[in-house]
């Protein structure tokens, strides 16, 4: 599990297309699968919030988009506000045209394979100083700091996508309030730690992030 320190060392230090990624597989609690098949239409910018309704599988080097494995997959899941800018930025900079765009492509507009993108992960990684974690930790890091606002198990089940085990809980739903709550408490937990700005591109803008120039990353379809 990461620091939030070493969240931020390491979004500034991956490709800037790949920025946003990182911050939601965090601040959103998303899988691998569920951020690749985002599309511009699951977010409500205005109430900050991302639907999460599908997911990209990968077997070999295909392809297919599926439903979540679980209905506890399918979910609404509240983001930091402050991240709402970042989003946009991202929106505009990388992501595919139209409200039905997908989300995260490479370079070459196809969406980007584990393979290809596990470079990317490895010089972003050494670009930040740290060694031997994975994707999914990023995701580990983002129900520690919901579980820390205070969550309850049965809120934090709903925010991650789990099914719940325990049939007394099955029809317990947590609320949009409590949500919204517990994403308020993740961005005041980084901005404590890293400023106010904390999602916002630095120097300057997306093509100019620390230890990247303007040009396309490579390597990721």
């Amino acid at each position: 599990m990461l620091t939030l320190e070493e969240v931020g060392r390491l979004a500034e230090a991956i490709e800037p297309r790949y920025r946003l990624l990182v911050l939601l597989a965090v601040f959103g609690s998303l899988r691998w699968g569920e951020l690749l098949g985002l599309r511009k239409s699951d977010f409500d910018l205005d109430a900050a919030t991302v639907q999460v309704s599908r997911a990209v599988s990968e077997i070999g080097s295909k392809l297919s988009i599926k439903e979540p494995k679980t209905a506890a997959g399918v979910r609404r899941v509240s983001l930091p506000t402050s991240l709402v800018p970042a989003i946009r930025e991202h929106f505009d900079t990388f992501a595919e045209a139209g409200p039905a765009g997908r989300v995260f492509v490479g370079p070459q507009s196809a969406t980007p394979l584990r393979a290809n993108f596990a470079r990317v992960w490895k010089r972003a990684l050494a670009g930040a100083g740290l060694s031997g974690y994975r994707v999914h930790d990023l995701r580990h890091t983002g129900n520690h700091l919901a579980s820390m606002t205070g969550a309850s198990t049965r809120e934090l089940m709903g925010r991650m996508g789990h099914a719940n085990l325990h049939a007394a809980l099955v029809y317990q739903h947590r609320t949009a309030d409590r949500d919204r709550a517990i994403a308020q408490g993740m961005d005041e937990l980084a901005e404590a730690q890293l400023g106010t700005h904390w999602a916002r591109y630095g120097h300057g803008g997306p093509g100019e992030v620390a230890g990247h120039g303007s040009g396309p990353g490579e390597n990721a379809q």
